[in-house]
This record gives C-alpha cells, sequence and structure tokens, in this order.
C-alpha cells in the first residue's frame, strides 16, 4: 500500500506542476478540447476518448493530454494518456504531426460474474496528420500495457484568438 500512495503523490505532483506551466504561460492561441474514436490491435477492441489540447507552447509544440476507453474481448481498458505533439505544417491547411508520452492503463477483465481489476503504466508513440479545421487521422504505437497499435479520428474544437 505505500508503493501505491508514493506513485499516486508523485502522479499528484507532476500534474499539478504541468498545471501551473501551462495556466501560468503567455495567453494560449487555438487551444480546445477534442474527440476521437477508432479500433485498437492487441488487444482488438473499439476505443472512444476525449482529449485537451493546449496552445502552442513553443513553435509547433503542444500538449494534449486525454482518455480514452476501449471495449471488447471480454475486457474493457481505461487510458489516461499525457501527450506532447510537435506539428510541421504543410501545403493547404494540413500538419504532419509526432509525439508521445506516458500512459495509465486502468484494466478490467471480466469472466463469468467475476471481475478483475489493475492498474498499469504504458508509453506510445503518435504519428499523424491534422486539418487546421480540426480534423485529424492517427496512429499511436502502445508499449507497456497500453495498445500496441491505435488508429483513430477525431475532431478538436479550437478557441480562436
Amino acid at each position: 500500500m505505500p508503493h501505491f500512495v508514493t506513485h499516486r503523490r508523485r502522479f499528484l505532483s507532476i500534474s499539478l506542476g504541468l498545471a501551473l506551466l501551462l495556466g501560468c504561460g503567455s495567453a494560449a492561441r487555438a487551444q480546445g478540447i477534442g474527440f476521437q474514436g477508432g479500433a485498437t490491435i492487441d488487444p482488438n477492441q473499439v476505443f472512444v476518448g476525449t482529449h485537451f489540447e493546449s496552445g502552442e507552447l513553443m513553435p509547433g509544440f503542444r500538449f494534449r493530454p486525454g482518455i480514452d476507453g476501449g471495449f471488447g474481448g471480454g475486457y474493457s481498458l481505461a487510458s489516461i494518456n499525457l501527450e506532447f505533439l510537435y506539428a510541421i505544417p504543410l501545403k493547404s491547411g494540413w500538419a504532419l504531426y509526432q509525439g508521445g508520452g506516458p500512459a495509465i492503463v486502468l484494466e478490467r477483465v471480466t469472466v463469468g460474474t467475476l471481475h478483475n481489476t489493475s492498474t498499469h503504466a504504458g508509453t506510445f508513440l503518435t504519428f499523424g496528420f491534422a486539418n487546421e479545421n480540426g480534423f485529424f487521422t492517427e496512429f499511436k504505437l502502445g508499449g507497456g500495457h497500453s495498445p500496441s497499435l491505435k488508429f483513430g479520428v477525431g475532431y478538436t474544437i479550437r478557441k480562436r484568438p
């Protein structure tokens, strides 16, 4: 139990630090909230989720924490993602982006009437394309207890200055 408390305190401290960093910066440009969905491989599931996207912390660099819920195959996964992305603008309003970060994966396995819940660490790398209107499509390669591959599409509603 003390091991869990130490990790929980560390997670809360890091989260508070990131919130202060993001909140005390200059005025955010084009920050927003978004929604995504798609499919995963290993495990084979469908997922839906939501995220917050910060304004640019540095040119092309953003913070995008989010949460996804995956369903199928006799169990469910909830992933809390702390994602950093770097975007490279392309012509015609599109951008190529890449990044990644750590994840906290909550797993619930159901066998008959028994439920087993566990918490694990994971990591992921992201590669995608986004349009300036908010639409995006991406691939995520997972490590640890994250799904091995996620393919998703979504939309970010951005606050314009």
